[in-house]
């Protein structure tokens, strides 16, 4: 997927939990953008790894892309850091939430992820779509109306009114 849909997941996914949970989704959607770029950054070409080269390149060096920061074992060490150094749920949430959304839309390419690293099992949905296709733009069009709607009912709840 692109940097862009993984973006728009993000958000839709945040909002979706922002709403459902009953949280802040100002503070959901700024994590939930963060976690759905943060396993990116094994790949120097994506948003997070240009804005982080060295860090993209040597994390990429030692695992690939894909691999590790694509795998319930990053999300636990992720977990695990955000409570040791921001301990905060509505962040920690929204990151997390943003991390499982990057991992779904990654699921759905046909390179998958490996989500059991270290484990050499890849997976992904029966059915694939191909980065930066048609599909891929009908998902980015979804995605938008799933976030307006889940954003305006958080919003709501959180008394902005329209």
């Amino acid at each position: 997927m692109t940097g862009k849909t993984h973006i728009l997941g993000g958000i839709a996914a945040s909002l979706a939990v922002a709403h459902t949970a009953n949280e802040n989704p100002l503070i959901m959607v700024g994590a939930g953008i963060a976690g759905a770029l943060l396993p990116d950054i094994c790949h120097s070409g994506s948003l997070i790894g240009k804005k982080f080269p060295i860090l993209s390149r040597i994390i990429n060096l030692i695992f690939g892309h894909r691999t590790f920061t694509h795998s319930l074992l990053f999300l636990v060490l992720a977990s695990f850091l955000i409570d040791r150094f921001f301990p905060n749920d509505v962040l920690k949430y929204g990151l997390l939430t943003g991390m499982v959304s990057h991992y779904i839309l990654d699921m759905a390419t046909k390179r998958g992820i490996k989500l059991f690293f270290p484990l050499s099992l890849t997976v992904r949905f029966p059915l694939t779509i191909r980065t930066g296709s048609k599909i891929e733009n009908l998902i980015f069009s979804i995605l938008t109306l799933i976030s307006f709607y889940f954003g305006y009912e958080s919003l709501s709840w959180f008394g902005v009114g329209f």
